[in-house]
Formats: structure tokens, C-alpha cells, sequence
């Protein structure tokens, strides 16, 4: 079927596009910005320093995830159940702040003991800034999903730029403007507020203050919450929600275990520290894939729920994923193709990683059709389901880590992710269709895997004297990636353009 037979279908498409492209050109602007700040860290902080950020940003994903324990698409699910929207967005919210605020009562009071058991007992502050972070984000979350479910892409997309604007700006200041002023002008006044012994703990207090200046900024939308919670309501959207903090913390074990895993099972004598910090900053190389995924699935979620009922949804579902993965592929061929570039981008501390960055982003990836997915348990209020599934790749990524990292080092957990992915994406699929069939045009998307793979490889193993000849191959193969979907899909790009 061609989408130009479907006015409905193309319509939204492009609906989903648009939305899809406001979130994603923030987030790209936005977090192409945060991620200079990686080579920016890797000139500063030696492997072994940055190893330190790494190891706790794994933590903060972990609690994220718990301590919004699946809400926001619970609040998804119900704004387009009921018409009692003010009571929807309170009773989520109120219990959101709840469990944020606890949250860091209970870390300030267990620091030490926390930091004790994390090796970080002379770092006690750390812990405290990184509790209040994640309360302000978690605390926060229903207010930022009430923005995507009422349309404003542009105030959410706004709000999270200015976070990582002023992320950025006091990186910039306490890493490189104090110390400069400093050095010429030792009692400027900066002394009284820059300490050089707190080293990457600068990383954690400009992530503090962006947070809280986003808090501040958010304000507008937290006075719309009325002083309404209601439990009956609380306990439906819970049991609905729990299994999708049991997918996401299952899901963060599978996209962060490997940071925390990799200091505990590399030999002390090959620097496990080390290791992690060039891992870490080589992981974050598949920023471009992360990006996309972020800003499809802001969009997504409260796309899926708003077309379920139209008679053509499980159509439109089939073709938001081909062009989902078309898209995803032309990234993973844009970085893999030209990763040199990439060298130029961070210190050559870090280059021995760059090998990794290939198997991360194909599994970023299959985690995004993974999300894709998705939608059918939770359409059918199955997310029990999704819990397994997802628990079945959290267990196959440790079994998996602990196996690999041993003897492969950080390259065995970039193997172990994108097996965990590939597999969780291939039981999805095939569980989906018995409880929620859509025609997926699985042909055809294997197909653009497999060539896009291919082309990645034939790069890899035809190496010319000059590198002019490497870049003309590599911008070949691209280009004919392009020509080959182009020609496939004329017929629905052709009615997609002229709509």
C-alpha cells in the first residue's frame, strides 16, 4: 500500500515529522553543544578522572528511571483515556514531587554510607549534588510531559536547550574561566568560590545549577497543577505504570551496567579506570543516533496514544518504523563511514576506543525500534509484558558483560549491548504480533540492515595508500545507501513531499 492512496496516512506522517523535527532540532543543537563538552573533558580531566563521571552518571540514569517509576506514560495513557485532565496531571505530578522529595531526604541522611559503599568516601559531596539533580529532573517530569501531550513542542524543546545552555556555560566557567583568572589575578574574588581540589566535581555542580535554573523557568507550567490527588486514580495509574519502571530500570541495566561493571571486572594491572573513562567518552561518539531516538520518542509516545483509535493506525505504526530505521541507518553509515573525523574531536588518550563506536550505535539502534515496538503492550495494557521482555535483556546484558569484560575489556560490553538489543527487538516483534498485529515491512527493513552493514564492512576491508581515495569510497557507498532507499521508496517520498 503507498501512502499516496491515504491522505490520513501521509498526514500523519508528516505530523509526526514535524513534531519529531522541533524536538530534534533542539535536542541536536543542544546536545551537540553538550557533547563538545566530551572532548572538552578529555583534554582536562585524565581517562582515569573522567572514569569518575562516567561511573556516577550510570547511577543518576538508574534512579531517574525509579523515581519517575514509569509515570509519564502513565499520564500519557490516561490524559487520552478520561476528560478529567486537571486531576490526571496533579495526582501524577504530586506523586512525582512526593517521591523526588524523599528521595533526597533519605540520601542526605545515608551520604556518607552511600558514598562509603560506592568508593567514593572522601567524594561524600558528590553524592548529595547528584541526589539533588535527579530529584529536580525526576520532580519535574510530569510537567515536561504535559508539554509534549498538549502540543508545545517549541516551550518543551525551549526549556531543554536553556538547560544545556547553561550547563555548558558553567562547565566553561568553573573548568576554564576561574583557573585562567586566577592564575593572572590570585586574589580575584573567584578564589572564594573556586576550589581546584574539587576537579570533576565541577562537572556536577554546573549540571546542579542548570537544573535548578530550569526548575525556575518551568514554574509556569507547576502553577497550572491544581491542589487535587486523587488515590483511586493514583493506584490505576501505578499498576499501569509499575511494569514500565520495571522495563525502564531493566533498560537502564542494559545501556549502563557495563559502566558500572567494567571498574569491578577489569584486571587492576590493565587499568580498569582507565578503561571506563575511554569508553565512556567513545560511547558517547553515538551522540547522533542518541539524539534521534530522543526526539522520535518525545514525539512518538503521545503520537501512538492519539492515533489508536483512527482506522488506519496500525498502518501508519508500519510506516513510521520503516522510515524510523531508514533514518537511524543513515546515521550509523554518516559516523561509522567518517569516524576519522571523530579523532579530531577528542584527546588521542581516548583514540583506542573509537573501535566501539560501530557495535554502539547499531545497538542504539535496535534499542530505538526496541521503543518502537512498544506500543503494543502498552495499547493493549499488557506492560507486564514488556517488563519480561525487558527483563530478559537485562539478565542476557550482565550474563553477557560478565563474560565479555574479562578478557575483551570495554569492547566486550559494546558487544554485549547490541546482543542484548538485537535479541529484546526480535522476542518484541514476534510477541507483538500475536496481541497486536501490524504489518511491518520486515523485508524490506532487514534488507536496509543488511546493505547498510555491508557497507560498513567493504569500507573496513578496502583500504587505499591515500586517503582521498578512502574518503571517495566512503562517500560512495553513503551516497548509494541513499540512491538505493530512494529508488524503493519513490512512490511514498513522492506523495510525502507533495502533501
Amino acid at each position: 500500500m503507498y501512502l499516496c492512496q491515504n491522505f490520513t496516512i501521509v498526514g500523519a506522517l508528516k505530523k509526526l515529522a514535524g513534531e519529531t523535527a522541533i524536538y530534534g532540532m533542539s535536542s541536536i543543537i543542544g546536545r551537540f553543544l553538550n557533547w563538545w563538552l566530551v572532548p572538552y573533558y578529555s583534554r582536562i580531566f585524565l581517562p582515569e578522572e573522567y572514569g569518575v563521571v562516567t561511573n556516577l552518571y550510570s547511577y543518576v540514569a538508574f534512579l531517574l528511571v525509579i523515581l519517575t517509576f514509569g509515570m509519564e506514560t502513565g499520564f500519557f495513557r490516561y490524559a487520552n483515556k478520561t476528560t478529567d485532565h486537571d486531576k490526571i496531571y496533579a495526582t501524577s505530578a504530586f506523586s512525582l514531587f512526593g517521591s523526588s522529595l524523599l528521595f533526597v531526604l533519605v540520601t542526605f541522611i545515608f551520604a556518607g554510607n552511600f558514598a562509603t559503599f560506592l568508593d567514593y568516601a572522601n567524594s561524600e559531596q558528590y553524592i548529595k549534588w547528584l541526589a539533588v539533580i535527579v530529584a529536580l529532573d525526576a520532580g519535574t517530569a510530569i510537567p515536561f510531559a504535559n508539554l509534549r501531550h498538549e502540543g508545545k513542542a517549541i516551550r518543551f524543546a525551549t526549556l531543554k536547550m536553556v538547560n544545556i545552555f547553561f550547563n555548558i556555560f558553567f562547565n566553561l566557567f568553573f573548568l576554564s574561566f576561574c583557573p585562567y583568572i586566577l592564575k593572572s589575578n590570585p586574589e580575584s574574588f573567584l578564589r572564594f568560590i573556586y576550589h581546584p581540589e574539587f576537579g570533576v566535581g565541577y562537572v556536577f555542580i554546573a549540571n546542579l545549577i542548570a537544573s535548578v535554573i530550569t526548575l525556575v523557568m518551568l514554574i509556569p507550567e507547576i502553577r497550572k497543577i491544581k491542589l487535587i490527588f486523587d488515590w483511586k486514580l493514583f493506584r490505576e495509574m501505578f499498576w499501569y505504570s509499575f511494569p514500565i519502571l520495571l522495563v525502564g530500570i531493566f533498560g537502564m541495566v542494559n545501556q549502563n551496567i557495563d559502566k558500572i561493571l567494567i571498574p569491578e571486572l577489569v584486571p587492576a594491572d590493565q587499568k580498569p579506570m582507565e578503561q571506563l573513562g575511554i569508553y565512556g567518552a567513545n560511547y558517547k561518539l553515538a551522540v547522533l543516533m542518541n539524539m534521534f531516538i530522543q526526539a522520535f520518542r518525545y514525539s512518538f509516545e503521545p503520537f501512538f496514544f492519539n492515533h489508536q483509535k483512527s482506522s488506519d493506525s496500525r498502518v501508519i505504526y508500519a510506516q513510521v518504523m520503516k522510515y524510523f530505521v531508514i533514518f537511524g541507518l543513515l546515521i550509523f553509515l554518516g559516523v561509522t563511514l567518517f569516524i576519522d573525523f571523530f579523532k579530531i574531536i577528542i584527546g588521542k588518550e581516548y583514540h583506542s576506543g573509537l573501535q566501539v563506536v560501530p557495535a554502539v550505535l547499531m545497538a542504539n539502534l535496535f534499542m530505538g525500534i526496541y521503543f518502537n515496538l512498544s506500543l503494543w503492550y502498552k495499547l493493549s495494557d499488557k506492560t507486564w509484558m514488556g517488563a519480561w521482555i525487558a527483563g530478559i535483556g537485562a539478565l542476557l546484558t550482565v550474563i553477557t558483560n560478565v563474560m565479555f569484560i574479562p578478557t575483551m575489556g570495554y569492547m566486550g560490553s559494546a558487544y554485549a549491548v547490541l546482543l542484548c538489543f538485537v535479541i529484546m527487538t526480535v522476542i518484541s516483534y514476534v510477541v507483538g504480533q500475536k496481541y497486536y498485529k501490524v504489518d511491518y515491512e520486515l523485508k524490506r527493513i532487514l534488507f536496509y540492515i543488511g546493505i547498510s552493514i555491508g557497507f560498513f564492512y567493504l569500507s573496513s576491508w578496502v583500504h587505499f595508500s591515500r586517503s582521498f581515495f578512502q574518503y571517495l569510497l566512503n562517500i560512495s557507498l553513503f551516497v548509494g545507501f541513499i540512491g538505493i532507499v530512494f529508488f524503493a521508496e519513490k512512490k511514498d517520498l513522492r506523495s510525502l513531499l507533495k502533501l
